[in-house]
């Protein structure tokens, strides 16, 4: 039953609908879906008497760095709002125990890759829809139809928060442009997801040489390119270089091309090309080089400002949760406050040595699967972290109902048996 589960969410996690228990609480579905299947899980290993916790680096390492942020209470100056991202944490992280404590083998886990990926292309292409909705209805149109569109996915309370600190636009050149948000609550977690499943569509693709998957992996690209996110583009090149990388250096692996995979390459290349020097997208992505342009020396400020925090509390940091108001006492929870680093981010609220955990996992957990070569798959999941850790330099999607348990999904499919891939 758990494992039903499990699969649905997996498709299910980017259509997330929003649920309302109580005014001015917005509950996403998937947390509850999430909780559920642990609790399922655990049922059934107690029902056999046999529960299992992986023991690996990995295990020990996600579980070093709940306690610390479990640990940085002690710190923080509104136990409320740490004890909210907790159980936000909490809500996901026993994901990974379900999974890491699970049977697999290869056809499970193309199963589990193949729903993962097929509902990034369906949001995907509606992001891109409603991007190209704007020529048809203008912007303020756009605007006002996607609001009412997106409500029952973000819940009444965070919709209002969203719309007020809204990042739906941007301007290029002195043109405004409505980005690729599809039914996410702003285009960063939608680059953060959709970069981190494309190196994992290609996997498929390469695998099983099913032109749906070129098609898949497409859509996922365009839709990230459309987000306009420049920490996105950067996860996305750190992704797709990492991915075929390591594809071309494994002489030993049986590609099945097919006759297509030629011209699919030629035309990859020609629309990368074609999207850098010649759209929008590429006057977005040098942008990020100019230190004098807006954002860019905003986000510099902050950086700065944040590392002089870490300093004064270097071991708890200010409390998880509370980084908003170590900088403006008179903020509130759902403020967007926060350092645009998710390294920075973890450091200032729950110290330093946590942060090194964070990333310490990241690496181990690419590294473990870019080693495996009984399959691509665990490329594609390496790949994808890749992703998140080149964009979190820039963003911080750690507390995203989309992107942290398809995070945990990927970190899970490091800590199993590298022969569950054969």
């Amino acid at each position: 039953m758990y494992y039903t589960l499990l699969l649905f969410l997996a498709f299910y996690l980017p259509f997330q609908i929003a649920l309302n228990p109580t005014q001015g609480i917005d509950l996403a579905s998937v947390r509850l879906l999430a909780i559920l299947i642990f609790f399922l899980w655990l049922l059934q290993g107690l029902k056999r008497k046999k529960v299992i916790i992986l023991q690996s680096p990995i295990t020990l390492l996600f579980i070093t760095f709940l306690f610390f942020c479990l640990f940085s209470v002690f710190a923080s100056q509104n136990i409320q709002w740490s004890t909210r991202k907790l159980l936000f944490l909490l809500s996901f992280f026993p994901i990974f125990f379900v999974i890491s404590g699970s049977n697999w083998n290869k056809e499970k886990i193309i199963l589990i890759a193949k729903l993962l990926v097929g509902g990034a292309s369906v949001i995907a292409t509606i992001g891109i829809i409603q991007f190209f909705l704007q020529f048809f209805l203008g912007i303020e149109n756009s605007l006002s139809v996607w609001e009412k569109i997106t409500t029952p996915f973000l819940g009444n309370s965070f919709s209002q928060s969203v719309f007020q600190h809204s990042s739906w636009l941007v301007n290029i050149n002195n043109h405004t442009f409505f980005r690729a948000t599809s039914l996410f609550p702003d285009p960063h977690m939608l680059s953060f997801y959709l970069n981190m499943l494309f190196p994992l569509s290609l996997a498929l693709y390469f695998s099983l040489s099913e032109k749906k998957y070129a098609l898949f992996s497409f859509i996922i690209l365009l839709a990230s390119l459309l987000t306009f996110s420049r920490g996105g583009y950067f996860g996305l090149l750190a992704g797709t270089f990492f991915f075929f990388s390591f594809l071309l250096a494994r002489k030993k692996f049986q590609f099945r091309f097919t006759p297509s995979t030629p011209l699919l390459a030629t035309f990859s290349i020609l629309l990368m090309l074609l999207a850098f020097f010649a759209t929008p997208v590429g006057q977005r992505f040098f942008s990020s080089f100019n230190p004098q342009e807006g954002s860019n020396s905003e986000r510099i400020q902050i950086w700065n400002k944040t590392a002089k925090i870490i300093l004064n509390n270097p071991f708890l940091g200010v409390g998880i949760g509370n980084y908003s108001l170590a900088v403006n006492p008179y903020s509130n929870y759902r403020d967007p406050i926060y350092a645009h680093n998710t390294y920075l981010d973890l450091a200032v609220e729950t110290g330093i040595t946590n942060s090194l955990i964070w990333i310490t996992l990241l690496f181990w957990s690419i590294l473990k699967l870019a080693k495996n070569k009984h399959s691509l798959l665990p490329l594609g999941f390496s790949s994808g972290i890749m992703a998140f850790s080149a964009h979190s330099f820039f963003d911080t999607a750690i507390f995203s109902v989309h992107v942290l348990p398809l995070l945990i999904i990927f970190i899970a499919f490091a800590a199993i048996k590298k022969e569950s891939y054969e």
